[in-house]
């Protein structure tokens, strides 16, 4: 009988060890408007999961489902979504494009296991794209590319390759030749397999034979695809050093590796908008991009029993980290990517940060804002639960019998804060509660009360970002709000600092007593804070030392210039004395706080202004006009590039990115000085004119006349 249980149970191990072998999470990543959304919505008609083609431009797309991502028509909130394509499930979700929501990007890949990164085939590698990849690579997230919008004119599948080689300098290996161009595109040739795929206009895809006249050019692309897999993969080069040639399993197979070890990456085209391209894309995921099984463990804290990682076991305790809640007044939705063990409904888990229990009432297969309930969920799959009343972005959700805590996503700090007010008194309680369940929802948003004025600020990653939550209080909540002026978050840095700056903390108060006694160095740094102790003997205990370095971190958070937080600064800890019985840690970290604020105002610091990266493009008619404003914005203007071609788009598939008879120019902006612009520009260029924007670090403000 004993044995028989056994055998049972490494049966069933088998069979959820490749069941979770067959389950892709992925991300779609991109520029705003390189079709992203269009290229999920094909996923989703394609593989069964919806019956009718959504559109961008119609407002019918199941990922953008917000009422405000149809009226603008971007994806502001990532949307999880799920579907099977053969015999495996793909769990998709698609990121937001605007810079303004990077935030929402960084949270959804902390949970992926691969990416897809689609280009636009005029543009190449834009701003954005080049962040969100950057993002990926921190992750260590491996992807593929599809390179979008090749019946576009001017598009052209070699220079998008050229760019992503020059701008994001992984090795790109294009497996895909186009058939036809622009108009005429029509189709590929899968220079793995050596066939042609070809779609018809109603997107039926045919296989066949490589056409006679791209025979020659399909053997040379081969050819040099194989040659630079050798030259990355050692079991490649033997084979080719000994052939002369690749059979296609080893090509593929060398693909894989060099994928999933982001060594290289896969390089697909297509036409989403025109339904071609998008099996092959699917299958592209498949084949190289992992499972849950391939990924490292994810790191944690271990406690007492546990090795401190999580692999994809469904037989080993439950460890699942929420990366997305949905706090609507009618019910709270939390998202949840499953590391390790299985969740069943009725569980209750442990929220491993507040040590507070949570019932599991139901879980939830996601797609968009529709939903379809499930009895349980296996390690490496992403689902929503209804149930937890407090649990916040990036909390670990555990077996309470086994508890771990999850690495959790660092999210940005914001650079823009507007104060926001109910425009009824009568509102105010329900305003306070709506703002509070949008920065549940969203960590990168920042709830706080003014000291001076008592108005309540709402902080932001974009004029954007702020624009869109104080929407999303009026809709949902039914909340007038007045919205103040936006102000940018200012630093304050040091430019020269003092030297054998003394302080004394004494405080008497009838019971034990308080006292420090330092001496601080203060010196420029580059950026951010460094502090560092010189002390010898037993001046200051070490226990002291870490005190004090506590009490500067404390005193930075307010500056003398205007309140702001402090940066580029090394403080020494050079010399300091003791009380036997009023000395304490408390003590010190005070003296620290106190004493690093004396000496910042001793010393001489300055205000940082954020800046942006901006792209702008424009009819060259408007360029002159254009660099006057900006040059009235006082950006500084790095290039200047005029003499592209014309073309137009439609929907998800045309817009930023052409630059036909445009110019485009590359400036940097402070940040304070871009709010306002979009219609300044639309005004400026009839309309015709575009930019966008990236986070490019702080420089020096300009000091204030008189």
């Amino acid at each position: 009988m004993r044995t028989d249980t056994t055998t049972t149970r490494t049966t069933t191990a088998a069979g959820t060890t490749a069941g979770i072998a067959a389950v892709r999470n992925l991300g779609i990543l991109a520029h705003v408007d390189a079709g992203k959304t269009t290229v999920t919505e094909r996923i989703l008609y394609l593989t069964g999961a919806t019956h009718k083609r959504g559109e961008v431009h119609t407002g019918t797309t199941v990922t953008d489902f917000d009422p405000q991502e149809r009226d603008r028509g971007i994806t502001i909130f990532a949307a999880a979504v799920s579907c099977a394509w053969a015999g495996h499930r793909i769990n998709l979700i698609d990121t937001p494009g605007h810079v303004d929501f990077a935030d929402e990007v960084e949270r959804c890949l902390r949970v992926l296991d691969g990416a897809v990164a689609v280009f636009d085939a005029v543009a190449g590698v834009e701003p954005q794209s080049e962040s969100v990849w950057r993002q990926a690579e921190r992750h260590g997230v491996p992807r593929i590319a599809f390179v979008n919008k090749l019946d576009r004119p001017g598009a052209d599948l070699d220079a998008a390759v050229a760019s992503i080689r020059e701008r994001l300098h992984p090795r790109p290996l294009a497996v895909h030749l186009p058939i036809g161009a622009e108009d005429a595109f029509t189709g590929v040739v899968d220079l793995v397999h050596r066939r042609a795929l070809i779609w018809d206009d109603e997107g039926t895809l045919a296989e066949g034979p490589v056409p006679a006249d791209l025979a020659d050019h399909t053997a040379a692309r081969r050819q040099a695809l194989e040659e630079a897999v050798a030259e990355l993969d050692p079991r490649a080069l033997e084979e080719y050093c000994t052939h002369g040639s690749l059979s296609p399993a080893t090509l593929f197979a060398a693909l894989r590796d060099l994928t999933r070890s982001g060594e290289a990456v896969v390089v697909l085209g297509g036409s989403a908008y025109r339904n071609r391209g998008i099996e092959p894309l699917l299958d592209a995921a498949i084949a190289y991009l992992p499972s849950p099984l391939d990924t490292p463990p994810a790191p944690s804290e271990p406690p007492a029993g546990r090795d401190g990682q999580c692999g994809a076991d469904p037989q080993q305790p439950l460890t699942a980290l929420a990366f997305k809640v949905s706090a609507a007044p009618t019910g709270r939705l939390t998202y949840l990517r499953l590391y390790s063990g299985t969740l069943r409904k009725g569980d209750t888990v442990l929220d491993a940060a507040t040590g507070r229990p949570e019932r599991i009432a139901r879980i939830l297969r996601v797609m968009a804002e529709r939903h379809t309930e499930i009895d349980h969920a296996l390690a490496g799959d992403i689902v929503a639960v209804i149930g937890p009343k407090t649990v916040r972005v990036g909390a670990t959700l555990c077996d309470p019998d086994h508890p771990v805590l999850l690495e959790a996503p660092v999210s940005a700090e914001p650079v823009v804060t507007v104060a926001v007010e109910a425009r009824r008194a009568a509102d105010t309680d329900k305003l306070t509660a709506a703002l509070a369940r949008l920065t549940e929802e969203d960590p990168s948003l920042r709830l706080a009360t003014d000291p001076d004025t008592g108005q309540r600020t709402l902080s932001g990653l974009g004029e954007l970002h702020l624009e869109v939550a104080v929407e999303k209080v009026r809709r949902e909540a039914g909340v007038e709000a007045v919205v103040g002026a936006p102000q940018v978050a200012l630093r304050e840095a040091l430019v020269e600092g003092v030297s054998n700056f003394t302080y004394r903390h004494a405080k008497q108060d009838g019971g034990a007593g308080q006292f420090a006694h330092l001496v601080l160095d203060l010196a420029p740094a580059v950026d951010g804070f460094t502090f560092t102790s010189a002390v010898t003997g037993a001046q200051v205990p070490r226990e002291y030392v870490q005190a004090v370095e506590a009490g500067c971190r404390d005193a930075l958070t307010e500056g003398p210039l205007g309140g702001h937080p402090v940066t580029g600064l090394t403080v020494t800890l050079t010399d300091g004395a003791t009380h036997p019985k009023d000395s304490s840690e408390l003590a010190f970290r005070t003296a620290a706080r106190l004493g690093l604020r004396e000496a910042l105002r001793a010393s001489r610091l300055h205000l940082l202004e954020p800046l942006a990266q901006v792209t702008v493009t424009v009819p060259e008619d408007a360029l002159g006009a254009v660099l006057g404003d900006l040059a009235a914005r006082r950006a500084t203007v790095q290039t200047t590039t005029t003499g592209h071609t014309s073309h137009t788009g439609h929907g998800g598939h045309g817009g930023r990115g052409g630059h036909g008879g445009t110019a485009q120019v590359e400036a940097l902006v402070p940040l304070a000085e871009l709010f306002g612009y979009a219609g300044r520009l639309r005004g400026r260029t009839q309309g015709r004119g575009t930019f966008t924007t990236r986070p490019a670090g702080y420089a020096p403000a300009p000091t204030p006349a008189g």
